[in-house]
């Protein structure tokens, strides 16, 4: 096996999550049909809800 390069952006950080198995089936079929890992995903689900963030207020509206 080859070794790895060092990372610009280092994913070091694990962070575990609870999710019912809808939303696992949800992020599976997302990751297949983007051809992402699951990790991918979920990054890009946290920067494009990051993206709504009212800059002003620092908090999130929820519904």
């Amino acid at each position: 096996m080859s070794p790895r390069t060092k990372s610009d952006n280092p994913k070091d950080t694990m962070i575990r999550v609870r999710m019912d198995k809808e939303t696992v089936e949800k992020l599976e079929t997302c990751a297949e049909a983007l051809n992402m890992t699951k990790s991918e995903v979920i990054r890009s689900g946290i920067e494009r809800i990051y993206g709504e963030v009212p800059r002003n207020k620092g908090q999130v509206e929820r519904e």
